[in-house]
């Protein structure tokens, strides 16, 4: 589906109630009539607040033959400090791995200050080509820009799929894109597959607070467009070998225009705290029975050098501070390692650790959920099984 904003002169009053009406200070009065800029994202605001129905938002759906046009996977490449954030080198992962039954290209899209390196790391991991857009300007993620350049990438590629990741930034942007697309939008998946029967994505998502999981389609427009939870797909071992094709876009000034000034970047320290990059994690829930008891996973951590990942239940309970928090609702990690102690392994906390390497599981329930899915389990009291591992690993260590 394709929108366009239409002014009608011969109905238009030059009142300026519309002026007021836009959220994006997109619409100002010449020669009395009503004139729409580049900065419009078609909200509909102004439509609706005319008097005189003289702006009119004219919605063309797409013919069912011209869906078939639309080719390939984009994956817009989130960046920070010039440097590829590790959920676009998953996401290209993911979209290799669609483009088999899609069969289509595999795109980045790109937009930082200076791209040579970053484009190379994407092509390494899986890119067929980058849409790269090069400017001071972009050295940090800046709303208005970033939404005109990637509607440039999807109009000049016309990829079936979009994919971004499901961070603050992938969050603000694509929802944007998706309405000026006039196209459909699926938040926060879990999993992807592809349909090439039916040329369709199909989109997995928790719903209902978690308790099931939704898969969602987009049948009737393009391009099908998601955001997918950082850490739950696998990243591609580089090849330095793979060749691929940068295609400059090359922003004009209005394209890096901005409402919005920047007046400082202050980067989060989160310290041990920051578990979506530990290595080894070794996790506590209601089983621990008190924020005490969380002594022992820090004792054991520290021993594995990992960090101390918790349960919803154990962050609720106040037992672990929020950072700390794994699943639905808190962090997706993929650690090499993830020892689950006194967790039951139900679907809220499944999605945020379920891309581990290994899943180690103790609980004293032989029925608990988490046994269903971990690689090895042990039906234990914790209280004795975690100081008798620690004891271990200190005298195999002399």
């Amino acid at each position: 589906m394709t929108a366009r904003i239409e002014i009608r002169p011969e109905v238009c009053t030059g009142c300026g109630v519309c002026v007021s009406a836009c959220p994006f200070g997109a619409i100002s009065l010449v020669d009395g009539i009503a004139t729409v800029s580049d900065a419009c994202t078609l909200c509909g605001a102004c439509e609706a607040s005319c008097p005189f129905s003289a702006i009119i938002i004219r919605r063309d759906k797409e013919k069912a033959d011209d869906l078939g046009s639309w080719s390939g996977i984009l994956v817009y490449a989130e960046q920070r400090e010039g440097k590829v954030d590790h959920s676009a080198l998953e996401l290209l992962g993911a979209a290799r791995s669609l483009s088999e039954a899609e069969g289509g290209a595999v795109s980045a899209a790109l937009f930082t200050d200076d791209g040579s390196e970053a484009c190379r790391q994407l092509v390494e991991h899986g890119a067929d080509r980058v849409f790269l857009a090069e400017s001071p300007a972009l050295h940090h993620y800046s709303t208005e820009p970033s939404t005109r350049l990637l509607l440039a990438a999807v109009r000049r590629a016309r990829p079936s799929v979009v994919l971004a990741a499901a961070t603050t930034t992938g969050r603000d942007l694509m929802p944007r894109v998706a309405k000026v697309l006039c196209t459909g939008l699926t938040a926060d998946c879990t999993g992807l597959e592809y349909d090439p029967v039916k040329n369709l994505l199909l989109q997995t998502r928790p719903a209902f607070g978690g308790n099931i999981m939704a898969t969602i389609v987009c049948e009737r427009t393009r391009p099908q467009m998601a955001t997918v939870r950082p850490r739950v797909m696998k990243a591609l071992a580089p090849d330095p070998s793979r060749r691929g094709e940068i295609i400059d876009l090359r922003p004009s000034p209005a394209d890096l225009e901005s409402r919005a000034r920047l007046r400082e970047f202050i980067p989060l320290e989160e310290g041990a705290a920051d578990i979506a990059e530990a290595q080894v994690i070794v996790s506590g829930g209601r089983g621990l029975k008190s924020g005490e008891n969380f002594r022992m996973l820090d004792d054991l951590a520290s021993l594995l050098g990992g960090s101390v990942g918790a349960s919803r239940a154990a962050v609720d309970s106040g037992w672990m501070p929020y950072p700390h928090q794994v699943g639905q609702t808190g962090k997706t990690v993929q650690p090499k390692i993830y020892l689950a102690c006194g967790i039951s392994g139900a679907v809220q906390h499944r999605v945020g650790m379920q891309s581990s390497d290994r899943i180690y599981a103790v609980n004293r329930d032989p029925t608990a959920p988490i046994f269903g899915f971990c690689d090895e389990g042990f039906v234990a009291d914790l209280f004795e099984l975690l100081p008798a591992l620690a004891r271990e690993i200190r005298r195999r260590r002399g």
